[in-house]
């Protein structure tokens, strides 16, 4: 065996005991790099005679083209391999059953609101959507609420940084209030100088914020307001509305209903809706569920209309709050945690 076919078993042996290819290519450079076996015995030719020189030149060459393709073979031994472990590690049984992509469905919070919805279309409301960000005159100052009121430490909110034309920052809405002096000032519009206007029927469903968060509370919450006005509204029809509304909502005849004095700048009278079941776990408890009032002759103004002539109620409540009555939901931060093993529960 001459220098050149030891020389090329060296080199497969090399390769093959090369278990990465990071050493593979070390080795590599042992015969084929710069400073590699092949390169000296081709430097080394220069001193050779003439004519030893062709017959010396191919028997290198023949010798680098078996090292070469000892490397390559195993390079593709190293690769074939890596594959191997590859598919071993993400192998999968295809006799097992599929995984089935469960079916999305509609949040608790807004299954209650779309409830809401149909049972006041069905007693003759309309529903009304509008801005979030509001101006502080629709937020407050129509609400017989205006500047350094005492009042709007109830319903503090955060500001947006642009400001309207009294120079006051919008907000984002505390209630969806603004939803109903923006209906009947269009309503007192499009009736403007008739002898008889329908009645003002109307709730404002939405997403509104507070500086606020606990159990029951939390910095954006759902609300709905609703607003009647005509000639002859009184709080008898808030009280027949209203009672047939949550036992419409909870599904339930043994639901009884009390108003409790209390003051919003809004309205006057104003007074607190509780309910109390008289059957389930929440049995013979009252629980507040709504603020309500007679809708204040400054506000009626505010909304385009003569208040000697047009008289009505006004509620808010929590879509939340009836939502966790509902749904036997003690922590309203629950709704919006977004974990989905609580929220698959509703659908």
């Amino acid at each position: 065996m001459n220098e050149l076919d030891t020389l090329v078993d060296n080199a497969r042996a090399a390769f093959a005991n090369a278990t990465a290819p990071a050493d593979l290519e070390n080795a590599k450079a042992q015969f084929l790099g710069k400073s590699g076996r092949i390169t000296e015995l081709m430097k080394g030719m220069a001193q050779l005679p003439v004519d030893e020189k062709k017959s010396r030149g191919a028997a290198i060459n023949v010798a680098k083209q078996a090292i070469e393709a000892a490397l390559t073979e195993r390079r593709q031994q190293l690769a074939d391999a890596e594959l191997d472990v590859q598919l071993r590690a993400e192998a999968l049984d295809v006799t097992l059953p599929g995984r089935r992509r469960a079916g999305g469905g509609l949040h608790p919070v807004a299954r209650a609101q779309e409830r809401i919805e149909a049972i006041f279309a069905s007693m003759g409301f309309d529903v009304a959507d509008g801005p979030e960000i509001e101006t502080d005159w629709y937020s407050f100052t129509s609400l017989n609420n205006p500047p350094n009121h005492p009042a709007r430490s109830m319903q503090d909110t955060f500001y947006v940084d642009m400001k309207d034309e009294e120079g006051l920052l919008f907000n984002l809405r505390p209630h969806t209030s603004p939803m109903q002096v923006r209906y009947a000032q269009a309503h007192a519009k499009k009736y403007a100088g008739q002898e008889h206007m329908p009645d003002i029927r109307v709730i404002a469903p939405g997403r509104t914020y507070r500086v606020d968060s606990d159990a029951t509370h939390s910095p954006m919450f759902h609300q709905v307001e609703g607003l009647w006005i005509g000639e002859n509204v009184s709080f008898k029809d808030l009280k027949v509305m209203y009672l047939d509304f949550v036992r419409t909502f909870f599904e339930t005849d043994a639901l009884k209903l009390r108003f409790r004095p209390s003051y919003f700048p809004f309205t006057e009278p104003s007074a607190e809706i509780d309910i109390m079941f008289e059957q389930g776990p929440l049995a013979g408890r009252w629980l507040e569920v709504s603020g309500s009032g007679q809708v204040h002759p400054q506000v009626v103004r505010n909304m385009g209309l003569d208040p000697e002539r047009y008289i009505g109620f006004a509620f808010g409540s929590g879509i939340d709050r009836l939502a966790m009555l509902r749904y036997g939901v003690n922590d309203l931060r629950l709704f919006f945690d977004g974990d989905l093993r609580f929220l698959s529960q509703f659908q």
